[in-house]
């Protein structure tokens, strides 16, 4: 199942980062991104907790933390495809929940120092560069935080969330069709 789980990332990852899945880019992405890495660091952690092996997730989680200065709490759930576009400085703590193919683009801080509730974020969400997503809160699928917003309210789907505290936008329809040019 975990080496399954290991193939499924890198297709995902292969896909956003590099726009493909053939050979080359697949071991490009198994190979040289740290966001890959770190990812199969959590699914080898996240097995080693399932089988009892005394010690492997806390020795796990310090190699992690140690090369890749991300810190990935050990019951967080990450959903497939996650990407760690610039991983330094995440935080990502106590039972969150991470949805499918959502990206990280760095100095990030999921979760809260205290035990009222924690995130969850939705598949295909951006998290931008220095964001907060702090408390019980619900980012929905979609959804776009924006750089270094502080979330503290639910943000719906198909939103932008700005500013701090963050106020929730809706996204504009994406634009189909042609230019016209007189």
């Amino acid at each position: 199942m975990v080496l399954r789980q290991l193939w499924h990332d890198a297709n995902e990852l292969a896909q956003a980062a590099y726009g493909g899945k053939d050979a080359k880019r697949l071991m490009r992405a198994i190979l040289a991104t740290d966001s890959y890495q770190i990812t199969a660091l959590q699914r080898i952690r996240m097995s080693a907790i399932r089988w009892g092996i005394p010690g492997a997730n806390h020795f796990l989680r310090m190699v992690q933390t140690t090369v890749h200065g991300i810190e990935i709490g050990k019951d967080v759930i990450l959903g497939d495809g996650v990407y760690f576009n610039h991983p330094l400085g995440i935080v990502i703590g106590g039972n969150s929940r991470i949805g499918d193919r959502v990206r990280f683009f760095g100095n990030n801080t999921v979760g809260t120092a205290r035990e009222d509730g924690y995130p969850t974020i939705e598949d295909d969400v951006w998290v931008g560069a220095g964001a907060r997503i702090l408390g019980p809160v619900r980012v929905g699928a979609r959804s776009t935080v924006g750089a270094n917003a502080v979330v503290i309210t639910d943000v719906p789907p198909d939103c932008i969330a700005v500013g701090i505290p963050a106020k929730v936008k809706r996204k504009p329809p994406p634009r189909y069709g042609c230019i016209r040019r007189s």
